[in-house]
């Protein structure tokens, strides 16, 4: 359910490539929702940050490209997998821009299944309290976690509203 998200950042928004991935300038991307990373090893291979034929071993026993993200793949910023790490990762990384006048951008892909997860709240508020407006973060509302429907397992609607409250601005795609 991400994959077009993925592809126009790194395609059209991002500040990022195989060439500039050591730059301390770069944009930053952290992909919270982990657990679909093979839609991400597939835009980082065809961005050249390795090879496409790479991806055959996706999850394969002794592969490098595991189930989530770590940062020994090229073009990984930060290993992810536990559910609401993401974002406060992200708010020290954009943290940190501002205190250091960088003016790099730090993006984020959330699911809203990991929502139910209170660091993530808490984050959300931690990041408007510091007008951190270097920061992106994307919910892929697809409705959907790994036991059911989220209205299901865990409701957490209205997500416009609730981060609006806490001084986020919101766009629906």
């Amino acid at each position: 359910s991400c994959m077009d998200i993925l592809n126009v950042l790194y395609n059209r928004v991002l500040n990022v490539s195989p060439q500039t991935f050591g730059d301390p300038h770069r944009d930053r991307y952290v992909q919270s929702k982990g657990h679909s990373v093979e839609a991400l090893y597939a835009v980082l291979a065809d961005r050249g940050f390795f090879p496409t034929s790479d991806l055959a071993t996706v999850c394969r026993y002794q592969s490098y490209y595991v189930g989530h993200p770590t940062r020994h793949i090229p073009g990984i910023e930060m290993n992810t997998g536990a559910l609401g790490h993401g974002l406060p990762i992200c708010i020290g990384m954009a943290l940190a821009a501002k205190m250091d006048g960088a003016k790099y951008r730090v993006f984020t892909l959330l699911g809203d299944g990991e929502l139910a997860e209170g660091s993530n709240w808490e984050a959300g508020l931690a990041a408007a309290h510091y007008k951190l407006d270097n920061l992106v973060a994307i919910l892929d509302h697809n409705t959907l976690q790994i036991t059911g429907h989220t209205r299901e397992v865990m409701c957490n609607e209205p997500l416009d509203e609730k981060w609006r409250s806490f001084g986020w601005e919101v766009r629906s795609v």
